[in-house]
Protein backbone atom coordinates (compact mmCIF):
# COMPACT_ATOMS: atom_id res chain seq x y z
CA UNK A 1 0.00 0.00 0.00
CA UNK A 2 1.62 3.24 -0.95
CA UNK A 3 2.01 5.80 1.90
CA UNK A 4 0.85 9.22 1.76
CA UNK A 5 3.06 12.42 0.67
CA UNK A 6 2.87 15.86 2.19
CA UNK A 7 4.84 18.88 1.40
CA UNK A 8 6.90 19.94 4.75
CA UNK A 9 7.33 16.37 6.30
CA UNK A 10 8.69 12.70 5.76
CA UNK A 11 5.95 9.56 6.31
CA UNK A 12 6.73 6.06 6.55
CA UNK A 13 5.10 2.80 7.85
CA UNK A 14 7.38 0.14 8.73
CA UNK A 15 6.12 -3.91 11.16
CA UNK A 16 3.27 -1.37 13.00
CA UNK A 17 5.55 1.67 13.54
CA UNK A 18 4.96 5.01 11.67
CA UNK A 19 7.68 7.85 11.20
CA UNK A 20 6.37 11.16 10.98
CA UNK A 21 9.86 13.54 9.86
CA UNK A 22 9.21 17.55 10.35
CA UNK A 23 11.23 17.71 6.78
CA UNK A 24 12.63 21.29 5.73
CA UNK A 25 16.35 20.73 7.14
CA UNK A 26 17.28 24.28 5.26
CA UNK A 27 15.10 26.08 7.59
CA UNK A 28 15.95 23.98 10.64
CA UNK A 29 12.43 22.39 10.35
CA UNK A 30 10.80 26.08 10.88
CA UNK A 31 6.65 25.69 11.55
CA UNK A 32 4.48 26.84 8.51
CA UNK A 33 0.84 27.15 8.09
CA UNK A 34 1.68 24.40 5.80
CA UNK A 35 3.48 22.29 8.35
CA UNK A 36 0.30 23.01 10.54
CA UNK A 37 -1.64 21.18 8.03
CA UNK A 38 0.38 18.67 7.18
CA UNK A 39 0.78 17.76 11.02
CA UNK A 40 -2.96 17.74 11.47
CA UNK A 41 -3.78 15.70 8.38
CA UNK A 42 -0.97 12.88 8.62
CA UNK A 43 -2.42 12.34 12.37
CA UNK A 44 -5.97 11.57 10.44
CA UNK A 45 -3.82 9.10 8.53
CA UNK A 46 -2.06 7.23 11.59
CA UNK A 47 -5.49 7.40 13.08
CA UNK A 48 -7.33 5.69 10.43
CA UNK A 49 -4.35 2.97 9.12
CA UNK A 50 -4.93 0.15 11.99
CA UNK A 51 -1.52 -1.43 10.94
CA UNK A 52 -0.44 1.62 12.95
CA UNK A 53 0.38 0.32 16.55
CA UNK A 54 2.37 3.39 17.24
CA UNK A 55 3.86 7.08 16.11
CA UNK A 56 7.04 7.67 16.07
CA UNK A 57 8.18 11.89 15.02
CA UNK A 58 11.53 13.64 14.89
CA UNK A 59 13.13 16.32 12.59
CA UNK A 60 15.43 15.83 9.65
CA UNK A 61 19.22 17.57 9.65
CA UNK A 62 20.43 19.04 12.87
CA UNK A 63 17.54 20.31 14.71
CA UNK A 64 13.95 18.76 15.24
CA UNK A 65 12.10 22.01 15.06
CA UNK A 66 13.80 25.76 15.30
CA UNK A 67 9.98 27.14 16.38
CA UNK A 68 8.23 29.64 13.81
CA UNK A 69 9.38 30.39 10.27
CA UNK A 70 10.30 33.97 11.07
CA UNK A 71 10.90 35.10 7.59
CA UNK A 72 8.31 37.39 7.78
CA UNK A 73 10.06 39.66 10.04
CA UNK A 74 8.18 41.71 11.95
CA UNK A 75 4.60 40.41 10.72
CA UNK A 76 5.29 36.91 11.97
CA UNK A 77 3.02 36.75 14.90
CA UNK A 78 0.50 39.21 13.36
CA UNK A 79 -2.71 37.52 12.55
CA UNK A 80 -4.30 40.27 10.75
CA UNK A 81 -1.23 40.58 8.50
CA UNK A 82 -1.07 38.97 4.67
CA UNK A 83 1.62 37.04 6.33
CA UNK A 84 0.04 35.68 9.11
CA UNK A 85 0.55 31.48 9.85
CA UNK A 86 -3.23 31.11 9.87
CA UNK A 87 -5.31 32.20 7.22
CA UNK A 88 -9.64 32.29 7.14
CA UNK A 89 -10.13 28.80 7.84
CA UNK A 90 -8.64 29.02 11.36
CA UNK A 91 -10.62 31.89 12.74
CA UNK A 92 -13.50 31.63 15.16
CA UNK A 93 -15.59 34.49 15.52
CA UNK A 94 -12.85 37.38 15.87
CA UNK A 95 -10.17 34.62 16.73
CA UNK A 96 -7.63 33.36 14.57
CA UNK A 97 -6.79 29.88 16.10
CA UNK A 98 -3.20 29.21 16.93
CA UNK A 99 -1.85 27.04 14.74
CA UNK A 100 0.59 25.66 17.11
CA UNK A 101 -2.75 24.68 19.16
CA UNK A 102 -4.27 23.27 16.38
CA UNK A 103 -2.02 20.61 15.88
CA UNK A 104 -1.53 19.80 19.66
CA UNK A 105 -5.31 19.64 20.21
CA UNK A 106 -5.45 17.10 17.43
CA UNK A 107 -2.29 15.15 18.90
CA UNK A 108 -4.29 15.11 22.04
CA UNK A 109 -7.04 13.99 20.26
CA UNK A 110 -5.08 10.79 18.78
CA UNK A 111 -5.75 6.91 18.81
CA UNK A 112 -2.11 6.07 18.85
CA UNK A 113 0.52 6.11 20.79
CA UNK A 114 3.52 9.28 20.16
CA UNK A 115 7.14 9.11 20.81
CA UNK A 116 9.00 12.28 20.29
CA UNK A 117 12.45 11.57 19.07
CA UNK A 118 13.93 15.18 19.44
CA UNK A 119 17.34 15.21 17.54
CA UNK A 120 18.71 18.68 18.18
CA UNK A 121 17.51 22.35 18.48
CA UNK A 122 13.93 22.50 19.40
CA UNK A 123 12.12 26.19 20.44
CA UNK A 124 9.32 28.04 20.21
CA UNK A 125 6.94 25.56 18.96
CA UNK A 126 8.98 23.40 18.06
CA UNK A 127 9.16 22.55 21.75
CA UNK A 128 5.36 22.83 22.32
CA UNK A 129 4.23 20.55 19.76
CA UNK A 130 5.75 17.73 21.97
CA UNK A 131 3.67 18.22 24.51
CA UNK A 132 0.99 16.21 23.80
CA UNK A 133 3.21 13.77 22.80
CA UNK A 134 3.35 10.48 25.29
CA UNK A 135 7.07 9.99 25.50
CA UNK A 136 9.77 12.03 25.07
CA UNK A 137 13.27 10.89 24.15
CA UNK A 138 16.04 13.37 23.18
CA UNK A 139 19.57 13.41 21.95
CA UNK A 140 22.22 14.80 23.75
CA UNK A 141 22.87 17.52 21.32
CA UNK A 142 19.38 18.36 21.82
CA UNK A 143 18.24 21.71 22.51
CA UNK A 144 14.67 23.49 24.05
CA UNK A 145 13.30 26.86 24.80
CA UNK A 146 10.32 28.38 25.79
CA UNK A 147 11.30 31.84 24.02
CA UNK A 148 7.82 33.30 23.51
CA UNK A 149 8.66 36.38 26.40
CA UNK A 150 11.78 37.17 24.14
CA UNK A 151 9.76 37.58 21.03
CA UNK A 152 7.47 39.52 22.51
CA UNK A 153 4.75 36.99 22.41
CA UNK A 154 2.71 34.37 24.82
CA UNK A 155 2.99 30.53 24.85
CA UNK A 156 0.88 28.69 22.74
CA UNK A 157 -0.09 25.37 21.60
CA UNK A 158 -1.87 24.88 24.69
CA UNK A 159 1.66 24.80 26.55
CA UNK A 160 -0.57 26.01 29.53
CA UNK A 161 -2.50 23.55 29.99
CA UNK A 162 0.07 20.56 28.59
CA UNK A 163 3.59 22.27 30.54
CA UNK A 164 2.57 22.46 34.23
CA UNK A 165 1.22 18.90 33.84
CA UNK A 166 4.87 17.84 32.66
CA UNK A 167 7.05 19.35 34.85
CA UNK A 168 5.00 21.53 37.71
CA UNK A 169 4.38 24.77 37.54
CA UNK A 170 7.52 26.87 38.86
CA UNK A 171 9.87 25.11 36.11
CA UNK A 172 7.09 25.98 33.86
CA UNK A 173 6.91 29.18 34.94
CA UNK A 174 10.28 29.99 35.23
CA UNK A 175 11.76 28.88 31.56
CA UNK A 176 8.83 30.73 30.06
CA UNK A 177 9.53 33.74 32.15
CA UNK A 178 12.93 33.86 30.97
CA UNK A 179 12.67 32.16 27.63
CA UNK A 180 16.03 31.30 27.66
CA UNK A 181 17.38 28.12 25.74
CA UNK A 182 18.68 25.25 27.91
CA UNK A 183 20.02 21.72 27.41
CA UNK A 184 18.75 18.02 27.02
CA UNK A 185 20.29 17.53 30.73
CA UNK A 186 18.43 20.14 31.93
CA UNK A 187 15.29 19.13 29.95
CA UNK A 188 15.61 15.62 31.65
CA UNK A 189 16.62 16.40 34.97
CA UNK A 190 13.50 18.35 35.07
CA UNK A 191 10.90 15.73 33.91
CA UNK A 192 10.56 16.95 30.03
CA UNK A 193 12.18 14.20 28.50
CA UNK A 194 12.24 10.57 29.75
CA UNK A 195 16.34 9.45 28.41
CA UNK A 196 19.22 11.13 26.68
CA UNK A 197 21.08 9.21 23.90
CA UNK A 198 23.55 10.28 21.92
CA UNK A 199 22.92 11.25 18.34
CA UNK A 200 23.18 7.51 16.54
CA UNK A 201 21.22 6.32 19.33
CA UNK A 202 17.97 8.47 19.54
CA UNK A 203 15.50 6.54 16.44
CA UNK A 204 17.06 3.41 17.62
CA UNK A 205 16.03 3.51 21.20
CA UNK A 206 12.54 4.96 20.11
CA UNK A 207 11.89 2.60 17.56
CA UNK A 208 13.24 -0.08 20.51
CA UNK A 209 10.08 1.72 23.04
CA UNK A 210 8.23 1.52 20.02
CA UNK A 211 8.06 -2.53 19.19
CA UNK A 212 7.77 -3.20 23.15
CA UNK A 213 4.49 -1.45 22.69
CA UNK A 214 3.24 -2.59 19.14
CA UNK A 215 4.10 -6.33 19.66
CA UNK A 216 2.40 -6.64 23.36
CA UNK A 217 -0.41 -4.33 23.46
CA UNK A 218 -3.57 -4.47 22.23
CA UNK A 219 -4.06 -1.45 20.08
CA UNK A 220 -7.71 -1.25 21.37
CA UNK A 221 -6.29 -1.00 24.91
CA UNK A 222 -3.52 1.50 24.08
CA UNK A 223 -5.90 3.75 22.58
CA UNK A 224 -8.38 3.89 25.13
CA UNK A 225 -5.47 4.25 27.65
CA UNK A 226 -4.31 7.02 26.37
CA UNK A 227 -7.34 8.75 26.25
CA UNK A 228 -8.13 7.99 29.79
CA UNK A 229 -4.83 9.08 31.20
CA UNK A 230 -4.73 12.36 29.25
CA UNK A 231 -8.25 13.47 29.56
CA UNK A 232 -8.72 12.50 33.34
CA UNK A 233 -5.39 15.06 33.55
CA UNK A 234 -8.22 17.84 33.64
CA UNK A 235 -11.14 16.10 35.67
CA UNK A 236 -12.29 17.80 38.51
CA UNK A 237 -12.95 14.69 40.56
CA UNK A 238 -11.15 11.25 40.31
CA UNK A 239 -15.31 10.05 39.88
CA UNK A 240 -14.89 10.97 36.53
CA UNK A 241 -12.49 8.98 35.99
CA UNK A 242 -14.37 5.75 37.75
CA UNK A 243 -16.87 6.07 35.05
CA UNK A 244 -14.79 6.41 32.68
CA UNK A 245 -12.68 2.95 33.71
CA UNK A 246 -16.20 1.35 34.43
CA UNK A 247 -18.22 2.00 30.99
CA UNK A 248 -14.18 0.97 29.52
CA UNK A 249 -13.82 -2.05 31.17
CA UNK A 250 -17.01 -3.47 30.83
CA UNK A 251 -16.64 -3.10 26.76
CA UNK A 252 -13.17 -4.43 26.91
CA UNK A 253 -13.42 -7.08 29.58
CA UNK A 254 -16.49 -8.75 27.02
CA UNK A 255 -14.76 -8.68 23.94
CA UNK A 256 -12.14 -10.48 21.64
CA UNK A 257 -8.96 -8.56 22.66
CA UNK A 258 -9.54 -9.57 26.44
CA UNK A 259 -10.22 -13.53 25.65
CA UNK A 260 -6.51 -13.15 23.53
CA UNK A 261 -4.68 -11.22 25.95
CA UNK A 262 -5.75 -13.82 29.19
CA UNK A 263 -5.36 -17.02 26.85
CA UNK A 264 -1.85 -15.81 25.37
CA UNK A 265 -0.62 -15.44 28.92
CA UNK A 266 -1.92 -18.65 30.36
CA UNK A 267 -0.61 -20.59 27.25
CA UNK A 268 3.01 -18.77 27.25
CA UNK A 269 2.84 -17.47 23.93
CA UNK A 270 2.81 -13.80 21.80
CA UNK A 271 -0.88 -12.66 21.66
CA UNK A 272 -2.32 -11.74 18.35
CA UNK A 273 -5.21 -9.04 19.27
CA UNK A 274 -8.10 -9.41 16.89
CA UNK A 275 -9.72 -6.07 17.64
CA UNK A 276 -9.28 -2.75 15.29
CA UNK A 277 -9.20 0.45 16.63
CA UNK A 278 -11.13 1.27 13.40
CA UNK A 279 -14.30 -0.97 14.27
CA UNK A 280 -13.73 -2.21 17.91
CA UNK A 281 -12.96 0.97 20.00
CA UNK A 282 -16.18 1.82 22.49
CA UNK A 283 -17.72 5.24 22.74
CA UNK A 284 -16.96 5.56 26.67
CA UNK A 285 -17.13 9.21 26.47
CA UNK A 286 -20.85 10.68 26.53
CA UNK A 287 -19.59 14.71 25.54
CA UNK A 288 -16.74 13.28 23.05
CA UNK A 289 -15.74 15.87 20.60
CA UNK A 290 -17.86 18.76 22.70
CA UNK A 291 -15.34 21.66 23.02
CA UNK A 292 -16.71 24.69 20.85
CA UNK A 293 -13.28 24.34 18.72
CA UNK A 294 -13.46 20.80 17.34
Amino acid sequence: MSQPTFETLLYDVEDGIATITLNRPERMNAFTARMMKDLIEVFDVTDADDDVKVVIVTGAGRAFCAGADLGAGGATFDRTSPQALEREEGKVGDIYRDGGGRCTLRMYDSLKPIIAAVNGAAVGVGVTMQLPMDIRLASTDAKFGFVFARRGINPEAASSWFLPRLVGMQTALEWCYTGRVFGAQEALDRGLVRSLHAPEDLLPAARALAREIADNSAPVSVALTRQLLWRMAGADHPMEAHKADSRAIQARGAAADAKEGVTSFLEKRSPVYPDKVSTDLPDIWPAWGSHPFS
